[in-house]
């Protein structure tokens, strides 16, 4: 969305544009968003650009008449879409090319009138030709610039059916515009690789430890990648910005006889706040037979084999504030202790212990039976749809990315079977990113059709990272950082299939941004099921490491997304702290439909933490706490309501459906403060909570309800921190 400073009206479908032949009055227009440039001499004779490339449509006339057709050289094979004015086909070339002519074959239902229009990003279109008189039969009209993504915009049809192409055909020349950037190359400094007969391993695993243990908001980041082998007697303990990974297509591949820690001696034996690392693709061998992982928000436990029990509290059993496993086996029992929330999916366990306060599970194998309220155990027998999160892998001695198949239903790690299902990708397909790289070479990579690897460090960008292709992985080592300069947005993702974001942190500047990070325009509507875009263990800060700024920091306008674990906090300590100085009115916006999250975590915004406007959403486990930081009562007044909901539906939506929710308060600087509510949500019979509580942290604020008017007050609990639980609602 371009403004989001307040909520959006209701969302509509995208009016898709259809292309219209034409062979009579053909205008050029000028000015505009593309900046397109006066035709000059070709240096090479303009090619065929459009056939077999990736072509999507504001609607079809039904399944045989896919935008597909209308680009694969097949005069027997149409494209045709609805039976309405206003619809459009369009095509990614791949990267942007010099235009020339665009070749329109119409079947008998054409175009009275349409533009050819273009884009280098797919979102924002500059008119490049327009026809106002069609008659039909085939167009060659003349265009200019250049553009990546090329629309035939239909505007109004010649006769009651809708448009229809046999083939839409783009002409033009690639290069010109720089060198081209390679793929592949080394991983950089803070990325260290290991096999079994590497010197030194612990001593390097210490030293970046003792720099890392404590530097909740430093610079460094770093990534330990260990070879598939064994490795013997090994104490890898993991501070902030630092992930450990195996190196084999499967967790069995590599083993660690030794243990993998978090703990929490830095914070005198408190891991609340135990942030920002993660755990990949080994085995471990536990020396006293149980891993310590004493873990909060933004720490991830991915494809993990653990041959013993886990523990999930810090040694003394301090507190300890929500964590997520996924995709992972731990033969024993998992220790939960004084873990307050915990998300885990899709995995096998030996057992689990204590519930505190919201313990949810989907598609666990060993998890215990929905018991909630008491004890608060919330389990689905299978998680609706999934797709694990790519990663790095050593195909032999070479490097490729692992992007695994998309799972519906699922129970159990992926990998029980043998080989996990899904495509390898030749890191040579990759532009690896470096500290150094600008958000111009960046752009310019995935223009080229890049997918980007970015190496550990922490990268400012000017402008806004565009990823518009289809399928582009997106993937981060060792917690890499994105940080927006003077206002813009960090990353824009198209309306197109199968993108995979995943592994990195989106970090505020202080120049206030609209929004962080947004999927799809605002209006997307294309349908995404068989191939949704992922988000996973992508994490989003306000403050905290200085100040930082942003009105809505998640915009989710694509259909069918899924959300697969984040963190998107407003900072409640650190530097650049302040109820104006990070000022941030809303975490996560979702507009799109049939929008799944999966370990929804987001904390502190202003206003509205998580506001949803899509049909069929669906959420598995939600974390939240009011911003602790609001002056007074007035300063989250919200109309004639107290506060603002933690996570909202809005009256418009008909269907709705969410398990294991908690917000909890703990207004400090004025205790006084109170809450009508911790969720809202229309009465209607498809939208369904289930599990649902809220939380006063020692009396400092308070709820009247859980939802809506449902739900006893926290007062009554006083400061003994006691929740107020509704199971179903309505």
């Amino acid at each position: 969305m371009s403004s989001v400073g307040s909520p959006p009206v209701l969302r509509r479908p995208a009016s898709r544009v259809r292309r219209a032949t034409v062979g009579a009055l053909v205008t050029s227009l000028a000015g505009g968003l593309l900046a397109l440039s006066p035709a000059t001499t070709a240096q090479a004779a303009p090619a065929l650009l459009s056939q077999g490339k990736t072509a999507t449509a504001s609607s079809t006339e039904g399944a045989a008449f896919s935008a597909s057709a209308a680009v694969d050289g097949n005069l027997g094979t149409r494209w045709a879409s609805a039976w309405q004015d206003a619809q459009w086909i369009q095509v990614d070339l791949g990267s942007s090319a010099t235009l020339s002519h665009a070749v329109l074959t119409w079947e008998a239902a054409y175009g009275r009138s349409y533009a050819i229009q273009a884009s280098e990003n797919g979102t924002d279109w500059r008119t490049v030709t327009s026809v106002s008189a069609g008659d039909g039969g085939t167009d060659d009209v003349t265009l200019s610039g250049t553009g990546r993504y090329i629309r035939m915009n239909g505007l109004t049809r010649a006769t009651g059916y809708g448009f229809s192409l046999w083939e839409f055909q783009v002409y033009g020349t690639t290069g010109g515009t720089g060198p081209t950037l390679p793929g592949g190359g080394d991983l950089g400094p803070n990325v260290h690789v290991f096999d079994p007969s590497t010197p030194g391993i612990q001593a390097k695993l210490d030293q970046v430890f003792q720099q890392q243990e404590s530097a909740q908001f430093g610079s460094g980041r770093h990534a330990f990648l260990f070879k598939p082998g064994t490795y013997n007697g090994l104490n890898a303990q993991i501070g902030f910005y630092t992930q450990i990974a195996g190196l084999g297509l499967r967790p069995g591949d590599t083993t660690i006889n030794g243990d993998v820690t978090v703990d929490a001696g830095w914070f005198n034996g408190n891991a609340t706040q135990n942030f920002w690392r993660g755990a990949e693709g080994l085995t471990l061998n536990p020396v006293n037979g149980t891993d310590r992982w004493a873990v909060s928000q933004a720490s991830s436990f991915r494809r993990m084999h653990v041959k013993g029990g886990l523990n999930l509290a810090p040694n003394g059993y301090g507190w300890a504030s929500g964590g997520y496993i996924a995709d992972s086996k731990i033969d024993g029992q998992i220790g939960n202790y004084s873990q307050q929330q915990w998300y885990t999916r899709e995995s096998s366990i030996g057992g689990w212990s204590n519930s505190v306060w919201n313990q949810t599970f989907s598609g666990v194998e060993g998890a215990p039976a929905t018991s909630f309220p008491e004890p608060r155990y919330t389990t689905l027998d299978t998680t609706p749809v999934s797709r694990e999160k790519p990663y790095l892998y050593l195909d032999g001695n070479e490097y490729k990315v692992f992007a695994p198949a998309k799972r519906v239903n699922a129970r159990g790690t992926s990998w029980a079977n043998g080989a996990p299902q899904g495509e390898s990708i030749p890191l040579s397909q990759f532009y690896v990113v470096k500290p150094g790289a600008t958000a111009a070479t960046i752009n310019q990579a995935l223009a080229q059709g890049l997918h980007l690897l970015f190496t550990p460090g922490v990268y400012h960008v000017d402008q806004t990272i565009n990823v518009n292709r289809a399928n582009t992985i997106v993937l981060g080592l060792g917690l890499a950082t994105i940080i927006p300069d003077n206002g813009v947005t960090a990353m824009k993702v198209a309306d197109v299939d199968g993108v995979r974001l995943a592994g990195f942190l989106i970090d505020a500047g202080p120049v206030n941004s609209p929004t962080l990070l947004e999927l799809g325009p605002q209006n997307s509507a294309a349908d995404h099921a068989a191939n949704p875009t992922t988000v996973q263990d992508v994490y989003v800060r306000i403050g905290g490491a200085g100040a930082g700024k942003a009105t809505t920091s998640v915009v989710v306008n694509s259909d069918d997304a899924i959300i697969d674990h984040t963190w998107v906090w407003r900072a409640d300590h650190g530097e650049g702290v302040g109820w104006e100085t990070n000022r941030a009115d809303y975490g996560v916006r979702v507009n799109g439909d049939d929008v799944l999250a999966t370990g929804l975590f987001v904390e502190h915004f202003n206003k509205y933490d998580v506001e949803w406007y899509g049909e069929r959403g669906r959420t598995i486990f939600y974390q939240n706490e009011k911003a602790y930081d609001a002056p007074n009562q007035a300063a989250i007044q919200n109309g004639a309501t107290k506060g603002y909901a933690a996570y909202r539906v809005d009256d418009s939506v008909t269907t709705h459906e969410a398990w294991g929710l908690g917000s909890y308060c703990n207004y400090n600087v004025d205790p006084t403060i109170v809450q009508d509510h911790g969720f809202k949500a229309p009465v209607k019979p498809g939208v369904k909570f289930h599990s649902l509580l809220v939380v006063s942290l020692g009396g400092m604020g308070h709820y009247n309800h859980v939802i809506n008017d449902t739900g006893a007050s926290t007062i009554p609990a006083g400061t003994s921190t006691v929740p107020s639980t509704v199971v179903s609602f309505p």
